[in-house]
């Protein structure tokens, strides 16, 4: 696909595209030069006509070019998006920590050169789903590419509605919608990690069906629960609560708001021991911030507490709003808290970043009257890589704590 139009900048504005970040923001155009189509190859040339980038055009979002080369006789064609997903598979099957499990992320957006592009492998049942004009442009390719280096059993495609919806102006085109909707198995798929099984809901689970990026994290937590009463808020379908469970866990105590979740949670204590429900193993549907308000205004502690929310903010303009609630969240959290027991806390909003989360938790642990110590840093997990480029692929942070 050859570039259309030259995407021209303004001076001074040429420093991040030169550091090889992939987005282009729309504050940095002088100029285009010529008339392309959204979804079009541009190039990308500074104030004074030096080519410095190529990438897709959006006209309609903040993010008005999404850079993908920075070699001037690279094209972006079919051979192109087939080098790229080839080059990210190789890592990740390279990668010693993906050889516990069959549930592997072989595309990570940015990180992989991607941009929009998830690929999430459960068991041979890929999930694709994307979040950009550019991947929306390029599906096609990117699939056949994909099926000729993983061979799935079945492609699932699906959408990031609220990401789309900045791409395309605010409504997501109907043809974008019925191409990605109503797909995937009716009934869960398996999946295997660290000897542990779990069901997956491809066709209507959170992100594209399990949280791949906690894997590592639910064994490091799961290393502190022998003996233990864990609390596991936000618990999805008991990923932690299971590793819990194998770490030698006493009790465990899944709190989430879906019971469909919670019924999948169920159903994998199942397929792991056998056991139905019961003391050992509770699920319970409700809100969070306000279960947690009512144990720690009761008797009932617990030696590991384990705070894995969903994404409070979205963009810089809800930092504040949720610093707020990362705080509520864990000064509350600490309160059930046994004294000389752990808090694994986590965010995975983007937009707050390690330092700040750190201080959050601290100026929580302080409201509480609780002393706290940082013992591990955690981080998402190693399918889910950084480019130092691209330095926001680092969303999802964690700590585990020490709790006086």
């Amino acid at each position: 696909m050859q570039p259309t139009a030259t995407v021209i900048l303004k001076s001074g504005r040429d420093r991040s595209v030169r550091q090889r970040h992939p987005r282009l923001f729309a504050g940095a155009v002088k100029a285009i030069d010529g008339r392309p189509r959204d979804g079009d190859v541009v190039d990308v040339a500074d104030n004074k006509g030096e080519w410095l980038a190529r990438g897709v055009i959006n006209q309609q979002a903040q993010i008005v070019v999404r850079l993908l080369t920075w070699e001037r006789d690279e094209a972006i064609d079919e051979a192109f998006w087939r080098r790229r997903v080839q080059a990210a598979v190789e890592r990740r099957r390279r990668d010693p920590a993906l050889q516990h499990t069959d549930a592997v992320r072989w595309i990570f957006g940015e990180s992989d050169g991607l941009p929009g592009v998830i690929a999430d492998d459960y068991a041979g049942h890929l999930v694709v789903e994307i979040s950009t004009l550019l991947a929306w442009r390029a599906l096609p390719a990117l699939v056949d590419a994909l099926v000729g280096c993983v061979a799935p059993k079945e492609v699932v495609q699906r959408a990031d509605d609220e990401r789309l919806k900045h791409e395309f102006g605010g409504t997501v085109p109907r043809a974008v919608c019925d191409a990605l909707a109503g797909q995937g198995p009716a009934e869960p798929v398996e999946i295997h990690e660290r000897g542990l099984r779990f069901l997956v809901n491809l066709a209507g689970g959170q992100k594209t069906g399990f949280y791949l990026d906690q894997r590592e994290n639910r064994a490091r937590v799961a290393a502190y629960c022998k003996g233990a009463a864990v609390l596991n808020a936000f618990s999805y379908t008991g990923g932690f609560g299971l590793h819990a469970l194998a770490g030698g866990a006493t009790r465990v105590v899944n709190v989430d708001s879906s019971a469909d979740a919670l019924a999948l949670a169920e159903r994998n204590l199942l397929l792991n021991s056998g056991a139905q429900p019961g003391q050992r193993y509770e699920c319970i549907e409700a809100d969070v911030f306000a279960l947690l308000r009512d144990l720690r205004a009761g008797d009932d502690r617990f030696d590991v507490v384990i705070l894995d929310p969903p994404k409070f903010a979205h963009h810089p303009g809800q930092v504040d709003r949720a610093a707020r609630a990362y705080k509520d969240l864990n000064r509350v959290g600490m309160g059930v808290v046994r004294p000389g027991g752990i808090l694994a806390t986590f965010s995975c909003s983007g937009v707050v970043d390690a330092a700040l989360f750190q201080k959050i938790v601290f100026s929580a642990a302080l409201e509480a009257g609780r002393e706290a110590r940082v013992i591990e840093r955690l981080t998402q997990a190693s399918d889910h890589p950084v480019l130092l480029s691209f330095p926001e692929a680092e969303y999802l942070k964690g700590l585990i704590c020490h709790v006086e």
